[in-house]
């Protein structure tokens, strides 16, 4: 395929692989005598390991090893740290120690107490039913607001009140001030629900260890290899980062749930080491629901300040963010600086502060989900804004426009300088979306059922870990490898990657062989995640091939002995325009290769590294309309519809695809995703997919809409917006918006994500009295 195809819609190249069932997933990996492991899980949310008998378990047949946290301990492997150090806080982060396999106490469902290993899965599995553990139950706690209470038990000593850390930001004492003398006071209580992540594909690794070299390889499906090398180095086994392999293959779906350090990681490793033999460990379904890291789940109290006219004056939010029982690696960034990053959205608020409490429960651990702190800071706004407007007797989309940022760059209240966007076009677009409302809400009364709209602004700071690396190569078979150090979870950057880079150099795109997630590859980079991987990894492949270009015209010039300035490089070939002389790339590569210069790599390789701390600023409008049986208060999502800003888009087709996949997931948690626990006993309810409701094909409606590409990004020199995120930031509040819409004749008035029929027909029967 030749030609320019950066904006085009082109079929992805992964794919062809994937339906042909040629993906290669840490399952799929060849393990010459490898060994299994399985984790044995704790069965109670809060008690003292009085002893763990493994006897019987050592001598049934196949096993290799049991191992428990008095193994650890005495190999000195560390606990699972935090990756996070560099936040502000205004009561510090406690951190206590996460060990791979449990020690004195358990503290959720789920935590790891013992590893099996044996020849088989079906062997480790037997013997981890003979492994019998000792509990002295302890009382849990596992709602937020519980734990925050006075009397609550302590999970941690050293965690007062069971608080993990405090946060401010903003001067709240002047956003106090201007709610004091403001002419209208909205205040709202809003629960963010936690949800389970549930990739297609489960966790796994595969732990190998060379005894000649002593250097240890984790394959895992995972995402950001570098980063869980670093901590895995450092923190845990105390070895230099290169006695330490990380690689990551194909991975289905992870959502920020893979981007986390877990314990398997450490226990395959381990046991491969002591055992000398490579350990495998594939997750199973129903231990995903307890064994990975949950998302959002936080209690918010905030008030949004207006003047008599409508137009916003201040926001002030007070947060409990659930941590679960450990402080996950990135875990306190969400709810603090990822979180404020985007507080207010796209409105022009003078004053902003907010207060989050990062709090300790009785229950999974929680980190980065979709969006990670964008799609609860715009939750928090949106819905505001709907109960401004239904106090102030005012329509809920005109206050929006009366108050969204019209100036350019515009400074925001939280500290960022916004470079450019239309808001206001995106809102202009979703009222004429909302043409025949009132015809479609006849026709549903008709038929007994309510019709509700619903509309949500959104403003993501997209942007991640800033600077990346990448690397383009020609190899000796003529293709030409490229190497970033993000990594895909099912985005499609083998194809959007190979598009720029073809572009670049004028080559037909099946030249290119991407490669990603080997720390042996490249010795740096920042993953994915916070829509980053266009922002900075894209930009570093232009980079990368641009220098690819320079090394081959040095080279070339002094084949052709001229000056590097003399020769011009097109699709190609290296011309020299007053001669004619010409030499093709693939030639100064496999020159390159067999008389190295000292200035020119092999392969003519060249690394480039994308120094960028900007942020990106996805925005857009999102129209729900909803149908609700009275009777049942069943919720049928009736239409949705998009109009985005990504700036400008490498492939069309592409990024409305992640864009679906977000809004499908948002509107997953506001009707239909809830990670539950039984207050009593902290055992989890919601632990496998017959408990735990995912949206089906036939939940979701077509999409409508439309993305422009009217203001490409100023941030990087592809122009583009981070647009992985975008659709679960504004969904869940859209929805929703629309589900209270539909209820507000029957005088609902509040209601939490997610909207289930059971819910909705308590609230409705509440309200009818």
């Amino acid at each position: 395929m030749t030609g320019k195809l950066l904006g085009r819609s082109i079929n992805r190249l992964e794919d062809e692989r994937f339906v042909r069932g040629r993906g290669r997933y840490v399952a799929d990996l060849p393990a010459r005598n490898a060994l299994h492991g399985i984790v044995v899980r704790s069965t109670h949310a809060h008690a003292r390991i009085k002893g763990v008998d493994a006897d019987a378990a050592r001598r049934m047949p196949g096993v290799a090893a049991v191992y428990t946290g008095v193994d650890l301990a005495a190999d000195n492997i560390g606990p699972l740290p935090c990756g996070v150090s560099n936040i502000a806080m205004a009561k510090p982060l406690v951190v206590p120690p996460c060990h791979a396999l449990a020690r004195d106490a358990v503290r959720y469902v789920g935590e790891p107490v013992a590893f099996v290993v044996a020849e088989s899965a079906e062997a480790a599995r037997d013997a981890a039913e003979a492994v019998v553990v000792d509990y002295e139950a302890l009382t849990p706690v596992v709602a937020i607001a519980d734990a925050v209470r006075p009397q609550s038990p302590a999970i941690w000593p050293e965690a007062a009140g069971n608080i993990a850390f405090v946060y401010d930001r903003g001067e709240m004492a002047q956003v106090e001030a201007a709610i004091r003398g403001a002419a209208h006071v909205v205040e709202c209580e809003l629960v963010n629900n936690r949800v389970v992540a549930a990739s297609l594909e489960t966790r796994g690794a595969l732990g190998e260890y060379d005894a000649a070299s002593g250097r240890l390889h984790l394959t895992a499906s995972a995402a950001g290899a570098h980063g869980i090398r670093d901590l895995l180095a450092a923190s845990v086994f105390r070895i230099p980062r290169e006695q330490l392999r990380v690689s990551i293959p194909d991975v289905g779906g992870g959502f920020g749930m893979k981007n986390v350090l877990y314990p398997e990681w450490v226990l395959v490793l381990w046991a491969a080491r002591r055992l000398k033999r490579p350990v495998q460990w594939i997750g199973e379904r129903n231990e995903e629901f307890t064994g990975s890291v949950h998302g959002r789940d936080s209690l918010v109290r905030a008030r949004l300040a207006l003047d008599k006219d409508g137009k916003f004056l201040a926001l002030e939010a007070h947060v409990l963010a659930d941590m679960g029982a450990y402080v996950s690696t990135v875990a306190p960034v969400v709810p603090t600086m990822a979180m404020g990053s985007a507080m207010g959205g796209v409105y022009d608020i003078p004053l902003i502060a907010f207060q989050t409490s990062g709090v300790f429960t009785n229950t999974t651990p929680v980190d980065a989900y979709r969006g990670a702190g964008k799609p609860e800071a715009n939750y928090l706004i949106e819905r505001c804004i709907d109960m401004a407007a239904a106090q102030l007797g005012m329509d809920a989309l005109r206050l929006r426009r009366k108050n969204i940022v019209r100036r350019f760059p515009h400074r925001s209240a939280m500290g960022l300088s916004i470079e450019q966007g239309s808001f206001g076009h995106a809102i202009d677009l979703a009222i004429r979306a909302a043409d025949g409302l009132k015809a479609r809400q006849r026709e549903s009364r008709q038929r007994g059922r309510l019709r509700g709209i619903g509309y949500a602004c959104f403003l993501e700071t997209a942007r991640g870990q800033p600077n990346e690396v990448a690397e383009l190569q020609v190899t000796e078979e003529g293709h030409i490898d490229i190497k970033v150090g993000t990594h895909s979870n099912g985005q499609g950057h083998e194809t959007t990657y190979a598009q720029i880079a073809a572009d670049a150099l004028g080559l037909p795109i099946e030249l290119f062989v991407f490669r990603q997630g080997d720390t042996d590859d490249l010795d740096s980079g920042g993953g994915h995640g916070g829509a980053r991987s266009m922002h900075q990894g894209g930009t570093a492949v232009l980079m990368a091939a641009e220098g690819l270009i320079d090394n081959a015209r040095r080279l070339a010039a002094r084949l052709l002995q001229t000056s590097a300035e003399a020769v011009a490089y097109e699709a190609g070939m290296l011309r020299v325009a007053a001669t004619g002389q010409e030499i093709s790339l693939e030639e100064v590569a496999l020159i390159s290769r067999e008389a190295p210069e000292d200035d020119v790599a092999p392969g003519l390789a060249h690394k480039a590294t994308h120094i960028c701390d900007q942020y990106t600023f996805p925005n857009g409008c999102h129209v729900a309309e909803v149908e609700i049986d009275p009777e049942t208060g069943e919720v049928r999502l009736d239409r949705y519809v998009i109009f985005d800003d990504f700036g400008r888009l490498l492939d069309p087709r592409l990024t409305l695809s992640q864009v679906h996949g977000g809004v499908v997931q948002g509107i997953g948690q506001a009707l239909f995703e809830e990670a539950r626990y039984e207050a009593e006993t902290g055992q989890v309810l919601s632990g496998s997919l017959m408990d735990y409701a995912l949206p089906r094909a036939d939940d979701i409606p077509a999409f409508e809409g439309d993305l422009t590409q009217d203001f490409p990004s100023r941030a990087n020199r592809l122009g583009v917006k981070g647009s992985g995120q975008a659709g679960a930031i504004a969904s869940p509040a859209t929805v929703m918006n629309a589900v209270m819409n539909a209820l507000a004749p029957l005088g609902v008035t509040h209601l939490d994500m997610p909207a289930t029929p059971s819910r909705v027909w308590e609230a409705i029967g509440a309200a009818r009295g």
